[in-house]
């Protein structure tokens, strides 16, 4: 059993069961009498409270001999004290104190503390609390199970195999679970490397505790893998900023990719702001060749800025080395738009050995560096990344989803809407993005 302790101040101290009602109360002054707290000399006596539960204080000074006595505080009455919470937790989710608490009649003193989920077992939580102004903890035992199979990130979106290569399942699909950070993948089925065509095979991912998820994949073995393509048809800026861009801002996001700009022209062309890479890197930063020059002339066209780093990070400490390695090479530079976390290598997710709940620490100790360095952050994430990964709850998010109206159900701030986009000062394409204020 692992016991976790939430700090709070101590008094009565009751243990329970979820969903048990203790029939003892919290330890308080008693009812029958008044308590006398004595001042720096006294042997004054207390008078017997009648009707209520009162403390007086008294003082003698050797002058005069007179007693002053302050007027009594009436105490309110307590009440058994009420507490039920959630028998069974999943692992490796968050949940917090005011959500495990399913029915009491105190007030919790640290509501938004997490219960601890990331081992299974029995587990008992102290959840500390007041009632009528008096503090008392309650312990309460709860179970931590791993109901849930592994979360299928890429079901095989690019299923190729080269003529004569060897197969690996790993290199098609990708897999993640949230409680365990090395499921694992069977593919059944024939495939014959030597011979282009398509091959059915059955694929199972399978974490630690038995759960399973299975799906069907046609391999196709190619002699040469077809290279990237666009996932937006060509789109003018001004007939995107009509249409997509309508009701908030528009602007774009550039790279090394996009060469040398003009932003004199890509403002005049109606663009509002623009983000650029600042870097990219696993373990530290790798400037983007064209950042400096970037930031220094979009900053001269008087557009809006904001930065992203391309991360591949699987640590928090390789995350928070990022986040310093940002912020000093911003030296305190004023930014419109947040530091951006990019994190996109979910093809083959679980070659990173990480828990889909260990992504997410990654990215709040990203955040919570860059806050203390004073600095904004907001998570990027592909609609269906968004939905089956990243934890967006109290997170600012940048929205990647290339339609013209997207159906993506959270909250965001700005929305890349196009990867193929093209506007007056970049030759090629360019990414355009709305934002809303």
């Amino acid at each position: 059993m692992r016991k976790t302790l939430i700090p709070a101040l101590l008094a009565g101290a009751l243990l329970v069961g979820c969903g048990a009602v203790p029939e003892q109360t919290a330890e308080t002054v008693p009812t029958e009498t008044a308590t006398a707290v004595p001042a720096e000399t006294t042997d004054a006596e207390t008078t017997p409270a009648e009707t209520s539960r009162t403390t007086a204080s008294t003082m003698t000074t050797a002058a005069t001999s007179a007693t002053t006595t302050t007027a009594a505080t009436t105490l309110p009455p307590t009440e058994a004290v009420q507490m039920a919470c959630q028998p069974v937790l999943e692992a490796g989710t968050r949940v917090t104190v005011r959500d495990f608490v399913t029915d009491t009649n105190v007030d919790l003193a640290a509501p938004d503390s997490l219960v601890d989920t990331t081992t299974l077992g029995e587990h008992t939580v102290t959840v500390a609390w007041t009632q009528n102004g008096v503090p008392g903890e309650t312990a309460l035992t709860y179970l931590v199970q791993d109901t849930q199979p592994p979360v299928i990130l890429n079901a095989g979106a690019e299923p190729y195999v080269k003529v004569g290569a060897a197969f690996d399942i790993g290199t098609l699909v990708g897999i993640g679970d949230v409680y365990d950070p090395t499921p694992t993948l069977i593919a059944e089925g024939y495939i014959d490397t030597a011979a282009p065509g398509s091959y059915p095979i059955t694929v199972t991912a399978e974490d630690s505790s038995g759960n399973a998820v299975t799906w069907d994949l046609n391999v196709q073995v190619v002699d040469s893998v077809p290279g990237y393509a666009p996932y937006s048809p060509v789109t003018d800026f001004g007939a995107f900023a009509a249409g997509a861009g309508a009701g908030g801002r528009c602007g774009i996001d550039v790279s090394k990719w996009q060469g040398n700009i003009d932003f004199d022209a890509v403002r005049d062309a109606g663009c509002s702001f623009v983000l650029m890479r600042i870097g990219y890197g696993d373990t530290g930063g790798t400037a983007d060749e064209w950042y400096d020059e970037n930031m220094r002339k979009a900053t001269a066209a008087g557009l809006d800025v904001g930065v992203y780093f391309y991360s591949t990070a699987s640590t928090t400490e390789a995350a928070v080395a990022q986040a310093n390695w940002i912020a000093d090479r911003l030296g305190g530079a004023a930014l419109q738009l947040p530091v951006a976390f990019d994190w996109e290598s979910f093809k083959n997710f679980q070659r990173f050995g990480i828990s889909l709940r260990q992504l997410n620490d990654i990215y709040a100790a990203f955040a919570d560096t860059l806050a203390a360095r004073g600095y904004e952050t907001m998570l990027y994430g592909s609609r269906d990344y968004l939905q089956k990964a990243w934890e967006v709850e109290g997170r600012t998010v940048w929205l990647a989803h290339y339609t013209s109206q997207t159906n993506y159900a959270g909250p965001y701030r700005l929305w890349q809407a196009c990867d193929n986009g093209r506007i007056p000062g970049i030759s090629g394409a360019v990414d355009l993005n709305v934002l809303y204020d």
